[in-house]
């Protein structure tokens, strides 16, 4: 027989719990939940009261008229575009990337401009003492701009500090691993203390309508440290990307409420602070004066935003018995083996005797599928020592049946490339009849595209 489940009843609002609590959860008296001698039931009679402990919400269709959000506009044009044009109030930002990466420089930057355009701005460091931000504000020539700053890691004592006082319109956390609710019992930076810190913070920016922008730590594979469920409870990821050995950083929006996601904007480090770059295809293309074989530009699309980059290959010949060797830098090494197989099994060219080397030049990452005919290009020109032209850019996804397939923003990507000055395009054959101010070279299979390159 089922053992009989006793429930408690709160003496204040009526909701019923299955068992007791110092705290009711639905009216949030103390003490108020007693025991229902009257109403032990079993598990299998056990079910909610309609007639008590709950409120009526109100339904409403989704014809009805619904305001934009406000949004706040930082000045830095990268920046509001990849959040869609800028921070909105009530919202909750989590940004993350590796350390050095330029995350407290950015937010400074934005923070201040907020501030020197008349918003209340809050900057809380739980890494660094106050003194620490402003040097690195007078280092960037921002020590005048009239942010509210505080080094602090207790969430109660933030909130209860900027609680008091009118709310300020944004507020940053820096970083969201260093704070700790009292709360929770547990060191700041675990699982608990992350998801219930970002909990209260979250709670009071949409409350009191500030902007909240926590800065996140990673893992050493790039994800963003701490409970997966953070990414969930805030309205916008970005995503600070860049090598520390270049000078470019690309601030993607992996997630947003409020806008498009994959969008990105561009920055580069300089002595003065991260700078916006407003033709970020000239960071990732290289000047050449002569023809060079192996070379290929790439017009990428992040998100909406077109941007031309260099795809390099180089094909060595080994002499008969060693062990070819696949190097890629910048794109996925799975892609480019599937690339040389169809290759070799639909065009009848040879690589199994060499080495192949793939890089993307300035660094950047393309997870692209339209970068498939561009990469078999730039290996045709390289095992054939035949250059490609350098007025001309590549585009097109590879099926394993040699089928060139195409891709979406044709137009867009070749606008771009007219934009900078390029005449042709070696695309996808259904794509040659969409306008573009680019001459079209459409090809349907991978065979008569390697007849094109080699002249065939």
């Amino acid at each position: 027989m089922a053992k009989p489940q006793k429930r408690y009843v709160c003496q204040q609002c009526g909701s019923v719990a299955s068992k007791w609590q110092g705290q009711c959860a639905d009216c949030g008296e103390w003490n108020t939940l007693v025991e229902d001698a009257g109403a032990i039931v079993t598990p299998f009679q056990a079910k909610h009261n309609l007639q008590s402990g709950g409120r009526a919400i109100d339904l409403s269709g989704l014809d009805a008229d619904v305001a934009l959000p406000e949004r706040m506009a930082t000045g830095i044009a990268e920046l509001d575009g990849a959040l869609g044009g800028g921070f909105v109030e009530g919202s909750a930002t989590l940004i993350g990337g590796d350390p050095g990466i330029g995350k407290s420089t950015l937010l400074l930057q934005a923070a201040a401009k907020l501030a020197l355009a008349g918003k209340s701005v809050a900057y809380v460091s739980g890494e660094e003492a106050s003194d620490q931000v402003r040097l690195r504000a007078r280092r960037l020539g921002l020590g005048k701009a009239p942010v509210q700053l505080a080094a602090a890691t207790s969430v109660r004592d933030i909130l209860t500090t900027i609680g008091t006082a009118n709310p300020p319109a944004l507020l940053v956390i820096d970083s969201i691993q260093t704070m700790h609710s009292d709360l929770i019992e547990g060191a700041p930076g675990t699982v608990s203390q992350v998801r219930a810190s970002a909990q209260e913070l979250i709670r009071f920016a949409k409350e009191r309508g500030t902007a909240l922008v926590l800065v996140g730590h990673v893992t050493k594979d790039g994800t963003i440290a701490g409970p997966r469920v953070l990414e969930h409870m805030v309205d916008t990821v970005l995503a600070f990307e860049g090598e520390r050995s270049h000078q470019y950083r690309i601030l993607r929006a992996v997630k947003n409420r409020f806008g498009g996601t994959d969008e990105i904007g561009v920055f580069a480090m300089a002595g003065e602070g991260l700078t916006e770059v407003a033709n970020p295809s000239s960071l990732f293309l290289t000047s050449r004066d002569e023809d060079v074989s192996g070379t290929v530009v790439f017009p990428a699309l992040e998100g909406t935003r077109p941007v031309l980059v260099e795809i390099q290959a180089l094909v060595v010949r080994l002499a008969s018995g060693a062990t070819p060797r696949r190097a890629v830098v910048g794109w996925d090494s799975g892609r480019l083996a599937m690339i040389l197989a169809v290759l070799e099994a639909r065009c009848g060219l040879s690589f199994s005797t060499s080495e192949v080397y793939l890089n993307i030049a300035g660094g950047y990452r393309v997870s692209d599928p339209a970068a498939d005919l561009a990469v078999a290009a730039a290996l045709i020109s390289a095992l054939s020592e035949r250059p490609v032209p350098t007025d001309a850019v590549a585009f097109g996804e590879i099926a394993l049946s040699g089928e060139v397939r195409p891709v979406a923003h044709g137009p867009l990507r070749m606008k771009e490339a007219a934009k900078l000055g390029f005449q042709r395009a070696l695309a996808p054959a259904m794509q040659k009849a969409e306008k573009s101010a680019l001459s079209v070279a459409g090809f349907s299979t991978l065979a008569a595209f390697v007849d094109h390159m080699l002249g065939r």
